[in-house]
């Protein structure tokens, strides 16, 4: 490689740790991640750089969007997941589920935090969905088994956002792999 194409995949990495950073935020960093190796892999083949190409492959592109999906659908329904090993009902464990979507989405802008406010929306969402829907149900439940489905709804949002931001990290490392070894 020569010193330009080192340049690239740095910068190339550099974007995409911040592409990363958009994960717990509940933005589509994976997608953002993964989309920048296609346009890095598209726009620096162009003749006219001076440089040897950066090639990911489609075998390493197809790995990261394989383990993209598996973590969206891990994040998505690990709220009501954890509802569900917190012994909620159905309706609990969708709650659960609207609830997290619906928390993350109205305290991002009440928590100007960045990334704290959209975490803990999301588990104050989740936790409050399944609480509601557990109180909504055809008989009533003690107190204690609502608190426990909605505190399991709030652990399993928790881990299903630190497990996609582990595989977020999986695919920085990969990308950025393939950036200086292409």
């Amino acid at each position: 490689m020569e010193w330009s194409s080192y340049l690239v995949a740095t910068l190339f990495a550099l974007a995409s740790l911040a592409c990363l950073g958009l994960v717990p935020i509940g933005l589509p960093g994976l997608w953002a991640m993964i989309g920048l190796a296609f346009a890095v892999q598209l726009f620096d083949a162009i003749p006219f750089t001076g440089h040897a190409p950066i090639h990911f492959g489609s075998t390493l592109l197809g790995v990261c969007i394989a383990i993209g999906a598996a973590a969206e659908a891990v994040e998505a329904i690990a709220g009501a997941a954890g509802a569900k090993a917190g012994g909620a009902t159905r309706r609990g464990m969708i709650g659960a589920f609207v609830g997290g979507i619906a928390g993350a989405i109205f305290f991002t802008p009440l928590i100007p935090i960045p990334i704290a406010g959209t975490l803990a929306g999301g588990l104050i969402g989740s936790f409050a969905g399944a609480w509601l829907g557990e109180a909504s149900a055809e008989h009533q439940r003690h107190p204690h088994e609502k608190m426990r489905a909605a505190l399991g709804a709030a652990a399993g949002k928790l881990a299903g956002t630190f497990g996609k931001l582990a595989a977020g990290v999986a695919i920085w490392l990969l990308l950025v792999y393939g950036a200086f070894t292409s």
